[in-house]
């Protein structure tokens, strides 16, 4: 048996308001939730049972996945009545863990979209007899990630969290939220309080002399941090970019859910999601955008690289461009809304009330 932690407590504050009243994990992305997709991913790359870490509006998992039976997996919900930080939600979960002391524990972050080959990350685990291999990846500007330099072999020699200063940028390969355990390992992070497993955990595994190992992976890889990304992963995952077999449909330009409305003339592409009962008018053109269930755009509205949410509404020749619109919101005719306008849940904008907003 393969198992694994993954870790869904996070407020998601940086996505708010998507976050306001759904944790990051249930926000849809592709149809359905983000954490469909890394579930289905892990039980492709035989993980069969499956622990859940939460705390943050944690009542909302267990309705939509149950045990995991519908889904072809086992699943243990762990609650956190108070947050723990990473390394601490990953002690706390073991405990539903079954797995023997040198076995491995697969753990990845909530919050993630990777084409990572999973088994072969667990493979190459346990040909390097590590304590724990994490999976890196490079980026272009590495600074707001933790930065991790390996050696020839694939040992990890250090960690930077977050460098703020330009003699601290080392390495362009950065921590990727992938990581396996040896279960011995996770049995020594303290238990009862908050721990990173970022700045405590890995850098006192190093100071003691364990093995870590890192895999550089060139694949694709997403953090879902803003709303922009949120936006791209589920357009990517749409179009196929990046595949998971959650996906409900073949890849294409856009993704029409069943009970959605499509008026004659409008034009969705650039992978976009259209949910079950919203409506898009004739004429109207979304691009790379996900418009929730029940949301309606108008005639002659045009949305590029948004999230509609549910219910919400967007008047005719309407302009979104980057923008989030809450639930439930209003958004009369002829506004123009640009460059990470965020509208919280329930507002209501008047007809040529914005003609641009930025954040």
């Amino acid at each position: 048996m393969t198992e694994a932690v993954l870790l869904v407590g996070g407020k998601g504050t940086r996505l708010q308001p998507l976050t306001l009243h759904t944790p990051k994990p249930m926000v849809p992305a592709a149809g359905v939730p983000f954490l469909a997709h890394q579930l289905a991913r892990a039980r492709a790359a035989g993980v069969d049972h499956v622990v859940l870490a939460t705390s943050y509006l944690a009542e909302v998992f267990e309705p939509y996945f149950g045990d995991g039976s519908a889904h072809g997996i086992r699943l243990t919900y762990v609650h956190e009545e108070e947050p723990l930080g990473t390394g601490g939600a990953i002690r706390h979960a073991s405990r539903a863990l079954s797995a023997r002391p040198g076995e491995p524990v697969l753990v990845f972050n909530g919050d993630i979209l990777t084409g990572l080959d999973i088994a072969d990350l667990l493979l190459r685990h346990e040909r390097a007899q590590a304590d724990v291999t994490l999976h890196l990846t490079r980026v272009a500007d590495p600074r707001a990630f933790g930065l991790v330099p390996t050696d020839a072999d694939g040992r990890v020699l250090a960690f930077t969290e977050k460098p703020r200063h330009p003699d601290e940028i080392v390495t362009d390969q950065v921590n990727a939220g992938c990581y396996v355990f040896r279960r011995e390992v996770i049995d020594s992070v303290p238990e009862g309080r908050p721990v990173s497993v970022e700045r405590e955990t890995f850098p006192g595994l190093l100071a003691d002399g364990a093995l870590l190992h890192g895999v550089v992976d060139a694949s694709y890889w997403l953090d879902l941090g803003r709303p922009a990304s949120f936006v791209q992963a589920s357009a990517d995952l749409v179009r196929g970019i990046v595949r998971s077999p959650a996906v409900p449909g073949e890849p294409g330009e856009s993704l029409v859910l069943p009970g959605a409305h499509v008026g004659s003339g409008a034009r969705l592409y650039g992978g976009t999601v259209v949910g079950a009962g919203a409506h898009i008018e004739a004429g109207a053109e979304v691009e790379g955008s996900v418009v929730l269930d029940g949301a309606r755009i108008e005639a002659g509205a045009r949305v590029r690289a948004s999230m509609v949410g549910t219910g919400a509404r967007v008047g005719p020749r309407t302009v979104l461009d980057g923008a989030v619109i809450g639930d439930h919101s209003e958004i009369g005719a002829d506004n123009e809304l640009r460059e990470g306008a965020r509208i919280w849940c329930g507002t209501t904008i008047p007809d040529a009330a914005i003609r641009f907003s930025a954040v």
